[in-house]
């Protein structure tokens, strides 16, 4: 968007885990190299000895767990993500100081049903906002990458997957099958969910609610959504949660995991899913 923009993230906790101290160290010197290869690379140091301190990094226990746990961290993601952003912005603008107006704001996603509708909303919001009419129409979508990827060559789809999440391929029976080799996939095939943004996009576009298509009702049957809240809930997103979003009963447990009462959204839990 024209001042801030939204992701929907997943945290791989099984593939970082599964890093050798090797990958670990590799990982976090493409983000922050050390001072001393900085030095390598001006002064063209010998490979054996770029080689050797490369090997006490590995063998540093402690540093690696650090690391490790880092590059699993939102935290440093958002950080590596920003600065970078603030940085250009300053230099094109020839000004210093504050780039962005406060730290980042999150919200948990706790099942399938949320995942979709958040996506649904982060994908719509150009034609929230009047900047497209369509959402194959808007700009730095991942909606808008994704249509843009099956008109381009195979090996290009390839590359725009590694930072897009498949989706998983479902076939006539409607239960989802996961994609071959790929242990994570988003819960609904890629037709289904282009035909779910669209439809929702031309509701909110046209400022009328419309009716549910009966080919979509089976999508939200399986996902648990309440079909007459669907729009609204996708359209008034933000506004119904706070930390997280889920059923109800993931919310309680969620309430109880971390000590707390209850959570904002207990309410629009009720209301928009089953």
């Amino acid at each position: 968007m024209s001042n801030h923009y939204h992701l929907v993230l997943h945290v791989d906790y099984e593939q970082n885990f599964s890093w050798d101290a090797e990958e670990v160290v590799e990982r976090w010197c493409s983000l922050f190299l050390p001072q001393a290869l900085k030095e390598s690379e001006d002064n063209q140091l010998d490979d054996g000895v770029v080689s050797a301190y490369f090997a006490r990094l590995v063998a540093d226990e402690e540093k690696v767990a650090l690391w490790r746990e880092r590059l699993a961290d939102l935290s440093w993601f958002m950080r590596c993500l920003n600065e970078p952003v603030a940085r250009q912005a300053n230099k094109e603008d020839k000004c210093t100081g504050r780039f962005w107006e406060g730290r980042f704001k999150s919200q948990a996603l706790l099942d399938d049903a949320d995942l979709i509708s958040c996506m649904a909303y982060v994908d719509l919001n150009p034609v929230r906002a009047a900047i497209a009419q369509t959402p194959e129409d808007s700009e730095f979508t991942s909606f808008t990458a994704r249509v843009e990827s099956q008109k381009k060559s195979v090996s290009k789809s390839e590359s725009q997957s590694q930072w897009l999440l498949p989706f998983t391929e479902t076939k006539k029976t409607g239960k989802p099958q996961a994609t071959q080799n790929q242990h994570i996939c988003l819960p609904i095939s890629q037709e289904e969910y282009f035909e779910l943004v669209n439809w929702i996009g031309r509701c909110i576009r046209d400022g009328k609610r419309g009716a549910i298509p009966a080919h979509i009702q089976p999508v939200l049957q399986r996902l648990e959504i309440k079909q007459n809240n669907w729009v609204d809930g996708v359209q008034h997103y933000g506004r119904h949660f706070y930390k997280v979003v889920g059923i109800l009963q993931h919310l309680l447990e969620e309430s109880g995991r971390q000590g707390r009462k209850w959570f904002k959204g207990q309410s629009a839990a009720r209301l928009l899913y089953q």
